[in-house]
């Protein structure tokens, strides 16, 4: 049996106040050509379909045009909720997408039950995990002591009718320790949603979502496909691709990545004002690529970003590397947000105000608030 394994569209997604927009539509249609082309027998989409729990119309409709054209190719579709998505919005429609095939996890209600699909060799069952952390365990089991997303998870697995003998796929979307994160990722994931690989042991293939780089932990079917286009600059050396599944018997999977080549790419660059705005250094390249500039020019540039957008209309960031910046570890404002966490944030916002450092009861007040609203919050 052949799977095609995506996640983290995040459809509707702004970078840096640029609209991703058009370039999903184009990677979408791409990877549907992919799809025409392998003839898989399912799709397993495995979270953050959309950036935002109430994402726009427009990433909606684009949501649903996908779907349609995955469904008109004969896939079997296979979707979960992210962390970035509403599980209700998600889960809505549901029962009547099944019988065309378009499987949408429900919201969780304590028990999870396979989907079944045949070839040649056998049933293979497929099992939808939509993300999950403690406050969504304690609502529907009130009488279980669950503190972080590693007992979470293992309570919702620990019910599954898994059934050794047959070929078993999980479709999740959570952070497996072990794995390596982005910096921006790093302020997300923390240290209680964390899980263990262990947890999936019974499982032959996990088509895992929420981190934005491909990878396998801990073994080659526990894996994480990566967003199909780059989303920050942390991925700017990424190869993006779409994972192609193969299940022959039990036990044996083969993996395969299908390249996914964006419309613009995200980009970095560097040198001197003169050297970058050079007619030989845009022609080589797509000028109307996602662009971080660096300049190594001593002195500022005026208006270098107004100026460099008349040649690179997608600019997102400049900032400078030179005698100045490295001596002071000065940073543009946006970089230093990027790199704080939320933590952080508040103790800049206070000492702006009061003019003083938080004290220890005053942070370890703020880490159980922040904790209890991640924990509580969708």
């Amino acid at each position: 049996m052949k799977l095609m394994h995506l996640s983290d569209l995040h459809l509707g997604k702004r970078v840096n106040g640029f609209s991703m927009l058009e370039e999903q539509r184009f990677i979408l249609e791409q990877i549907l050509q992919l799809v025409h082309a392998e003839q898989p027998q399912g799709v397993l989409l495995a979270g953050d379909l959309f950036d935002k729990p109430t994402p726009p119309a427009e990433a909606v409709s684009l949501l649903d045009d996908f779907l349609a054209g995955l469904s008109h190719l004969g896939c079997t579709i296979f979707a979960i909720s992210g962390n970035h998505d509403s599980p209700e919005r998600i889960a809505y429609g549901g029962r009547l997408l099944r019988h065309s095939g378009v499987h949408m996890s429900p919201v969780y209600g304590g028990s999870i039950s396979p989907i079944t699909l045949e070839d040649d060799l056998g049933p293979v069952d497929f099992y939808l995990l939509p993300f999950l952390k403690p406050a969504y365990l304690r609502s529907v089991m009130p009488e279980t002591e669950i503190h972080s997303c590693q007992e979470a998870v293992e309570k919702a697995l620990e019910g599954l009718p898994v059934d050794p003998r047959r070929r078993n796929v999980l479709v999740a979307h959570q952070f497996v320790v072990g794995a390596q994160v982005l910096e921006q990722e790093e302020l997300l994931i923390g240290g209680s949603d964390g899980v263990d690989a262990a947890l999936f042991r019974d499982f032959d293939y996990v088509a895992l979502g929420h981190l934005h780089g491909p990878q396998s932990v801990g073994r080659d079917t526990l894996r994480y496909c990566g967003t199909p286009l780059k989303y920050s600059f942390a991925e700017a050396s990424h190869h993006k691709s779409v994972t192609l599944v193969e299940l022959d018997a039990k036990g044996q999977v083969t993996l395969n990545l299908l390249p996914l080549t964006p419309q613009h790419d995200l980009r970095e660059i560097r040198g001197t004002y003169d050297q970058v705005m050079d007619r030989s250094a845009y022609t080589q390249q797509n000028r109307f690529d996602y662009l971080h500039i660096t300049l190594t020019d001593e002195e500022d540039v005026p208006d270098a970003i107004g100026r460099l957008r008349t040649v690179y209309p997608n600019l997102m960031k400049l900032d400078y590397d030179n005698r100045r910046t490295r001596e002071t570890g000065e940073l543009l404002p946006e970089d230093a947000l990027e790199h704080q966490s939320p933590l952080e944030l508040f103790g800049d916002f206070y000492r702006m105000q009061n003019n003083k450092e938080l004290d220890d009861a005053q942070l370890a007040y703020l880490n159980g608030l922040t904790k209890e609203i991640w924990e509580e919050g969708v």
